[in-house]
């Protein structure tokens, strides 16, 4: 089985999302089996390459929402052991961390790629580090395995960018407009960092599916924000 998660390493619910389908596939009876990548998906493509406070940036695109928002995501991620420390977070372009997503799996493979994604997360929204920089991104892929000169020399030229692009350009061709989103297969769509025990309902009836027609396993509405389990463009 595959499992592509599209995501972006600056939202919340991809952060929980992702805990949330790594301990579903803990108990799947097959989860060696399944093959998982991370592909590129950007909230806000136009952000800055200069980092500032999240708070501040989250204020001028939600205001008065943003206190109910941070609280109702900081409980659903304790559940999860995530502290999120939104007052060191920074918002940033997240488009050189794809590309060393992208290095990763292609030249370490999906378990690097995911050791990585879970170090980015953490360094994001719990130890406010600038993800965008080339050296911490550096850091950060030498702590799950990938060489850290090697990083800062592929974020030194424009290797890989096209493809990064071109990646988040088939997402929303494909209709994809919320993160995280789980795609099964090719074919069986979750939307939101979903329960646990939802996860696993889905990798079972995938797995039960075999070949089966394509279709939505499951969706959430919502509005534009942060809230109900995804991120929103």
């Amino acid at each position: 089985m595959k499992v592509d998660i599209y995501s972006d390493v600056v939202c919340p619910w991809c952060y929980i999302g992702e805990r949330r389908f790594a301990r579903a596939l803990a108990a799947f009876p097959d989860g060696e089996q399944v093959e998982v990548g991370f592909r590129p998906y950007q909230l806000d493509p136009d952000a800055p390459a200069t980092p500032r406070p999240l708070i501040e940036s989250l204020g001028r695109k939600f205001g008065s929402r943003v206190p109910e928002m941070l609280t109702r995501v900081s409980d659903a991620a304790r559940g999860e052991g995530i502290e999120m420390r939104w007052d060191d977070a920074l918002a940033v372009n997240t488009l050189s961390a794809h590309r060393v997503l992208r290095l990763a799996e292609r030249e370490q493979g999906p378990a690097v790629q995911r050791a990585l994604a879970e170090r980015l997360f953490d360094a994001h929204f719990s130890r406010g580090a600038d993800i965008s920089d080339a050296a911490t991104l550096g850091e950060l892929a030498a702590a799950a395995g990938m060489d850290a000169d090697r990083v800062c020399a592929h974020l030194a030229t424009d290797d890989g960018l096209r493809d990064v692009v071109a990646e988040i350009e088939q997402a929303q061709r494909l209709g994809i407009r919320a993160v995280p989103t789980f795609v099964f297969d090719g074919k069986y769509l979750v939307e939101g960092g979903q329960p646990a025990p939802v996860f696993l309902q889905v990798l079972e009836e995938v797995a039960r599916l075999g070949r089966a027609e394509g279709g939505v396993a499951a969706e959430r509405e919502g509005d534009d924000a942060c809230v109900d389990g995804a991120c929103r463009t």
